[in-house]
């Protein structure tokens, strides 16, 4: 489905202080951004935000950066952001940027990521777009670039077939699986603190099961 523009948007996230501008400028120096040594986590296609905002309200002490690609998208967490500044309740810890996830070894730096979550990723289903998912070996390859060697990453989806597809690029990625379900809301360690997305909650809510794995680097 075409996402449908935004007369604007641009302009919006460009004067934005939750937007991080020129961010191939800041490789390597992320710390700065956020003035301090915490972890920093991230979230590639993050879509409205819902998902990394509370994950920055719950934990003060990590930085978070949430990618998205589609400013029309960005646009909607950028807004939820202002709403929370008027509220005076807007984390710190957490910052935008609006790239294609296919440049992000071009803007963050080796073992700069602690973690990085992928949710509910676009499942591409023809066979032909399999290197474009978020989960695939070629994606995985990338995340080695910047992804510490003792960080993790961590995946939610409510699609099996993309979930098997993902379980199987693993070992040709040399990938360790740390821990998996095919059932997330009924796994009560698995499950323990999650935060849902906003596509989380809709599919869940249809009792749509949804899988996750952890993941680190061999």
């Amino acid at each position: 489905m075409r996402l449908r523009n935004i007369p604007g948007a641009d302009d919006v996230l460009k004067n934005s202080r939750f937007v991080i501008q020129n961010p191939f400028e800041h490789k390597a120096n992320f710390s700065k951004i956020f003035d301090n040594n915490h972890p920093i986590h991230i979230e590639i296609g993050m879509g409205k935000g819902q998902f990394i905002t509370k994950m920055a309200q719950t934990n003060p002490h990590i930085n978070y950066i949430g990618i998205e690609m589609y400013s029309s998208v960005l646009l909607r967490a950028v807004q939820k952001m202002n709403k929370l500044e008027e509220d005076n309740n807007a984390p710190e810890n957490l910052k935008f940027i609006c790239v294609d996830a296919r440049n992000l070894k071009d803007i963050f730096g080796q073992d700069e990521i602690d973690r990085i979550y992928l949710n509910f990723s676009d499942p591409w289903p023809k066979d032909r777009h399999a290197k474009r998912r978020l989960p695939s070996k070629e994606f995985l390859s990338l995340y080695r670039c910047f992804l510490k060697k003792e960080g993790t990453l961590e995946f939610k989806t409510d699609n099996v077939d993309l979930f098997r597809f993902a379980l199987d690029e693993l070992p040709v990625a040399k990938w360790d699986l740390l821990a998996h379900t095919f059932d997330l809301h009924n796994d009560a360690e698995l499950n323990k603190d999650n935060i849902m997305t906003e596509y989380e909650e809709k599919f869940s809510s249809k009792g749509n099961p949804i899988c996750k794995y952890i993941i680190k680097i061999q």
